[in-house]
C-alpha cells in the first residue's frame, strides 16, 4: 500500500498482507439497491430529513431532505475551493441522483450513488455481506500487479484505449468525454482487471469500512489491518470521516488523480454525493 506520485496520507509505502475473501465484481448497481429498498423498506439518509440536533444554529426551513450534486461552474476556477462545483440539492436521493426531474430509468446497470457509508452498511447486511477494508480494497485494485501506478498497469491510456471512466479535459468546466461518458457509466463499461474485477478505477468512489486518518499507515498492523478506531481530517478538525477509494468520473490527473489505487478520500459517513457508491465482500 502506498503512494505513486501521491498524496501524504498515501505513505509511507508499506506491504501487507490479508486473508483471502470475495469481492462483488461490480459496485452495487440501481437494479440490486433498488431491490433491497423493495424488500426492507429501507429509506436512505438522503431521503430523511436532518436532524435539527445534528444542526444547531441552523433554520428550520433549511433542514431538508437531500444530497450533494456536482454544479460545474461556467467557466474556470480555482481548484483550492470545491464549494464550487458542488451544491446541496433538495430531493436528490439514489432514486434522483441529481434532482427533482432526474431519474435512474435507463440507468439499471449504473452504480447505486447518493449512497451514505451508513446505507452501504446496511445494504451490506442485508445480503450477508459486508464492507472491504481499505487494505483488501487496495489488495484487490491491484489486481495482482505489483506497485503499479494504475489497476491495469504502467501506461495511462494504453494503445490510446481509456480504461476507465475519469475526466478528461480541464476540471471542473470543460469535458472532453474521450471516454465516452459524462457521468456514470454502467458497470462493466471497462476491462476488468487481473482479479476480474471491473470499475475499480473510476466511475463511481467506493465506500470502504475503515474510519480515516491520514497517517494510519505509519502505525498500521502488517496483516489484516482493520482500520483506526478513530477518525482525523486536518482539514476538517471534529468531524469523522469513513474512507473512500477508486476515484470517479469526476476526477482528473489536474486535480484529485484519485483512480489511482493508492489513493485515499475521505468523507463523513452520512453524506451522499452524486459520484459515490459501493461494493461488498464477504469473507472467504
Amino acid at each position: 500500500m502506498g503512494a505513486e506520485n501521491g498524496q501524504s496520507d498515501e505513505e509511507p509505502v508499506h506491504q501487507v498482507t490479508v486473508d483471502g475473501f470475495w469481492m462483488d465484481k461490480t459496485e452495487v448497481t440501481n437494479e440490486q439497491f433498488a431491490k433491497f429498498v423493495g424488500e426492507t423498506g429501507y429509506l436512505t439518509t438522503a431521503e430523511r430529513r436532518p436532524d435539527a440536533k445534528d444542526f444547531p444554529g441552523v433554520p428550520p426551513e433549511n433542514l431538508v431532505a437531500g444530497a450533494i450534486v456536482f454544479a460545474p461552474p461556467p467557466g474556470d476556477v480555482p481548484l483550492d475551493n470545491h464549494y464550487v462545483w458542488w451544491r446541496y440539492q433538495e430531493g436528490a436521493n439514489w432514486r434522483q441522483p441529481e434532482g427533482p426531474g432526474s431519474t435512474i430509468q435507463g440507468r439499471e446497470k449504473h452504480p447505486a450513488v447518493q449512497v451514505s457509508w451508513d446505507d452501504a452498511v446496511a445494504y451490506a447486511r442485508w445480503a450477508g455481506k459486508r464492507l472491504p477494508t481499505e487494505a483488501e480494497w487496495e489488495f484487490a485494485a491491484r489486481g495482482g500487479l505489483d506497485r503499479q501506478p494504475y489497476t491495469w498497469g504502467k501506461d495511462q491510456v494504453p494503445d490510446g484505449r481509456w480504461q476507465a471512466n475519469i475526466w478528461q479535459g480541464k476540471f471542473p468546466n470543460d469535458n472532453a468525454l474521450s471516454d465516452g461518458f459524462r457521468g456514470t457509466a454502467p458497470v462493466a463499461s471497462f476491462r476488468p482487471n487481473g482479479y476480474g474485477l471491473h470499475d475499480m478505477a473510476g466511475n463511481v468512489w467506493e465506500w470502504c469500512a475503515d474510519w480515516y486518518l491520514p497517517d494510519y499507515y505509519a502505525k498500521s498492523p502488517s496483516k489484516n489491518p482493520p482500520g483506526p478506531d478513530t477518525s482525523f481530517d486536518p482539514n476538517e478538525p471534529g468531524t469523522k470521516k469513513r474512507v473512500q477509494r477508486g476515484g470517479s468520473y469526476l476526477c482528473s490527473d489536474s486535480y484529485c488523480i484519485g483512480y489511482r489505487p493508492s489513493a485515499r478520500m475521505k468523507c463523513t459517513p452520512d453524506s451522499g454525493l452524486n459520484h459515490s457508491g459501493f461494493r461488498c465482500v464477504r469473507s472467504g
